[in-house]
């Protein structure tokens, strides 16, 4: 790595001045890039277009011509060693000024920077969370195989029976406003199911007790936030004319109906000893997750800020972050962004709003676990990088080259050790009911 003779002096906050040196030999080096792209946009009388030498052209315009274009060249590597030497970590971008670039001496400049704030740890060992049951119940169970019946229900006429709620009714329906039909309003043969609240408030109750062949006239009031607008808070008249009425009939509750939901069982007992042993492992999970939640949580909570801020900085990139992964989940699912806002009525900005609920304490808690990390001292080795490889390749069914392409060892090796702090935090705590 380049030495920088890099100083970091500290400012009001999380701000302060970061001033470093680029060697001769790096800008030289730069010089010599910066002339390799500029040449071939310069005419001189005698020489080709790209064909002039660089003594030529320094005699010309002066090597001062380039030291911008150089600059820019050297100037990211460098900042980044200065960054290494000190040991700060900036959040942003930082703001670059050239203080001296003279020609033989050490380039010398200074960046303002805003650097992400110290954490005061407070206790994150041995925390006390609360007990969570994964006891099963034969309640529960029953409730599951009757969730299992209910999707293996078939609907059948109901004959000369009133419609309760439950059932499905097949209706034609015309709405108006005031006497005045309205876009979308209008339907024939639509099958409605009473009591799942899929038509408007009230419209499902005032079809409770009809039957077929029924003509019903339902008077509802469209929401005050309504999507249309030009219906909000009115009142509207739907004639509805009601063709048929089915209810749901559950299969017998038998071997026959335990071995359809599922080819690996053989009885009702079966299934049931099934869907115990998925409950269980569904509610051991269920506490797993919970039992971390609340450890990490209480961690975080005991843990200050010092200076009390979490940088601006640092909430708009994790919002970016959560908004640029669920885009690209939903690209994965073939929706690309325009089209995702089109279908959800939003807009980008709708998105940011709705990630920037929870971020800075997304952010503190990141914070917290990467000083956790610096107090254990814990590192990832090469032999859980080169397995937490495999595993990612598997997972998303690609080679390992590509993988180790898209995340450097440093990135592997800092999820690793935020996994062991993790860890280290949820496997101390105490559970207590």
């Amino acid at each position: 790595m380049v030495a920088t003779n890099a100083q970091f002096t500290k400012g009001d906050g999380n701000k302060g001045t970061l001033s470093f040196e680029i060697p001769v030999e790096v800008y030289t080096d730069g010089i010599d890039k910066a002339f390799d792209r500029v040449k071939g946009q310069v005419n001189i009388p005698g020489f080709r277009k790209g064909k002039m030498p660089k003594a030529i052209f320094i005699k010309q315009f002066g090597e001062e011509s380039l030291y911008q274009d150089a600059l820019n060249i050297v100037l990211g590597d460098i900042y980044e060693a200065a960054v290494l030497e000190t040991g700060i970590n900036p959040v942003g971008q930082p703001n670059i000024d050239a203080d001296s670039m003279e020609k033989g001496q050490p380039w010398k400049l200074h960046a303002d920077v805003e650097i992400a704030p110290e954490i005061e740890l407070g206790d994150y060992k041995g925390l006390s969370v609360p007990k969570q049951s994964t006891r099963v119940t034969a309640k529960e169970v029953d409730a599951e195989i009757e969730k299992l019946r209910a999707s293996q229900a078939e609907l059948v006429l109901k004959e000369d029976a009133a419609a309760e709620n439950g059932d499905t009714v097949v209706i034609d329906f015309d709405g108006s406003v005031d006497g005045v039909h309205f876009d979308g309003g209008k339907g024939e043969n639509f099958s409605l199911e009473l009591g799942s609240g899929q038509f408007i408030p009230g419209f499902e109750d005032q079809l409770v007790g009809h039957k077929a062949g029924e003509d019903v006239n339902v008077n509802v009031k469209f929401p005050e936030d309504y999507q249309a607008e030009n219906l909000a808070g009115k009142d509207a008249l739907f004639e509805v004319k009601l063709h048929e009425v089915k209810t749901k009939e559950l299969p017998a509750l038998d071997d026959e109906f335990a071995k359809d939901v599922n080819e690996d069982v053989d009885s009702l007992d079966e299934l049931k000893t099934v869907t115990k042993a998925n409950l269980k492992e569904a509610k051991q999970q269920a506490a797993k997750d919970a039992i971390e939640e609340a450890a990490i949580t209480k961690a975080v909570d005991n843990a200050t800020v010092v200076g009390g801020d979490i940088p601006a900085a640092m909430i708009d990139a994790d919002v970016h972050r959560q908004m640029d992964q669920y885009l690209g989940n939903m690209q994965q699912q073939g929706i690309n962004p325009e089209m995702y806002f089109q279908l959800t009525g939003t807009t980008q900005e709708d998105l940011h709003k709705q990630f920037e609920e929870g971020a800075a304490n997304r952010v503190k808690t990141n914070l917290v676990l990467e000083a956790i990390v610096a107090a254990e001292r814990v590192e990832g080795t090469d032999a859980e990088v080169d397995a937490e490889v495999k595993d990612l390749a598997a997972q998303y069914g690609i080679d390992e080259e590509a993988v180790r392409q898209a995340l450097t060892p440093a990135m592997l090796k800092h999820d690793i050790a935020i996994k062991k702090v993790v860890d280290l935090i949820v496997d101390s705590a105490k559970e207590e009911a």
